[in-house]
């Protein structure tokens, strides 16, 4: 291919000068005596001053080879303990969810998030509250106590999410919401729900036992301040009655009176 390129070139070459192939001192034995493969050896630099940048560009990639060395820094950070405030506090439940709060300028739901719904029981009181965080920035979308009065209901139209109402605190006052929460699944949603139900009616419960529980300590308070003035009653009473009473030498001095003034 080459060499038939060759020959097209000079043939369109002559026609354009007018020169003939002849004249041109070029014929195809000529040109099959040309090299066909070209010696790259041949063309490499014999000057070794040419070498010397492949050198230096070696020892360059040296240098940035690790040494070893270790550098201090000049600021020294010190480790500093988050606190999440749930500590003190066991994860009943951890679902992901998307949770909506309604507007009521607008008439309209709002998002608040995507994250993790979680119930956490408080391992000295014993309370239990709703806590959700965004997923990515941790931000709190839900915080707020699970009362024995709170009522959680499904959604109409649509078995995978479900409304309550709450005093919620996560934009850092409380504020009566009405929440919207959407699962994944309806055995996530359904599990939810009857996980809160069930919270709410043991707190029920708890709340009547405090209640005799205080109503009896305020009886037995009051039997025990009874006993107390029925026996500040009494010994008030013998007190006053061995002051009546007179004792016996002040007897004795008087029956010598009367026995000196007999005589």
């Amino acid at each position: 291919p080459f060499r038939f390129r060759l020959e097209s070139l000079i043939t369109a070459a002559s026609s354009l000068l007018l020169i003939s192939p002849e004249a041109l001192a070029l014929s195809t034995p000529a040109l099959n005596s040309l090299p066909r493969t070209i010696d790259r050896s041949s063309m490499a630099p014999t000057d070794p001053e040419r070498n010397e940048p492949e050198e230096e560009t070696a020892e360059a990639a040296g240098d940035d080879e690790d040494t070893g060395a270790v550098v201090q820094p000049i600021v020294k950070l010190e480790e500093v303990a988050v606190t999440t405030g749930e500590e003190d506090e066991e994860a009943l439940l951890d679902l992901k969810a998307k949770l909506y709060r309604f507007d009521k300028e607008g008439n309209q739901w709002k998002e608040r998030g995507v994250g993790s719904v979680k119930l956490l029981k408080h391992k000295e009181t014993g309370k239990v509250r709703l806590v959700m965080r965004q997923s990515k920035t941790l931000k709190i979308c839900a915080n707020h106590l699970i009362f024995p009065t709170l009522s959680i209901q499904e959604h109409v139209g649509n078995d995978k999410s479900c409304v309550w109402h709450a005093p919620d605190f996560a934009d850092g006052e409380l504020k009566d919401e009405l929440f919207c929460i959407r699962f994944g699944s309806v055995e996530n949603c359904k599990k939810f729900m009857e996980m809160v139900q069930e919270i709410a009616e043991s707190m029920g419960k708890k709340g009547v036992e405090n209640k005799d529980a205080a109503a009896t300590a305020d009886l037995l308070d009051k039997l025990n301040v009874g006993g107390e003035k029925k026996e500040a009653e009494s010994s008030s009473s013998t007190a006053q009655e061995s002051e009546s009473k007179p004792s016996e030498p002040a007897k004795e001095k008087e029956a010598v009176k009367e026995a000196q003034s007999e005589d």
